[in-house]
């Protein structure tokens, strides 16, 4: 289960290492990244993106507008990264302006999946939900 909150450095070229405690829950070095709902990216293991997910591409593809969007959503801002040694990988940047990521991040463990936020804007969004 991916718990906790961490605040890593932000490298040049929107580089970020994973804290070893999500490395070690993650057991690979591939991950799914999609944007959030708020201001944030999501990021998956590959096994849990497939099991998140799957309740959506079993609605009706014909006969479901709905569901046809809401497939095109998650798929098309979804991407499949690939960790190096360290964990690091490059978060790309139409995903970073999205969550206006810029120099102080923070990420948090939601249980099934991880999330990264602008350190700003998780702050503006805790003090909301507090």
């Amino acid at each position: 289960m991916l718990l906790g909150s961490f605040e890593p450095n932000l490298m040049e070229g929107g580089r970020l290492a994973l804290p070893k405690k999500i490395r070690e829950e993650l057991a690979g070095p591939r991950v799914v990244l999609t944007i959030g709902f708020e201001e944030c990216i999501f990021g998956f293991t590959e096994k849990t993106w497939e099991t998140v997910t799957l309740p959506e591409l079993s609605r009706p593809l014909f006969s479901d507008k709905q569901g046809r969007d809401l497939r095109r959503k998650m798929c098309s801002e979804a991407i499949l990264i690939e960790l190096d040694s360290q964990g690091r990988f490059i978060i790309p940047e139409p995903m970073s302006e999205f969550a206006g990521i810029n120099q102080k991040v923070i990420i948090i463990g939601a249980g099934d999946h991880f999330e990264i936020w602008s350190k700003d804007k998780w702050e503006e969004y805790r003090a909301e939900i507090s």
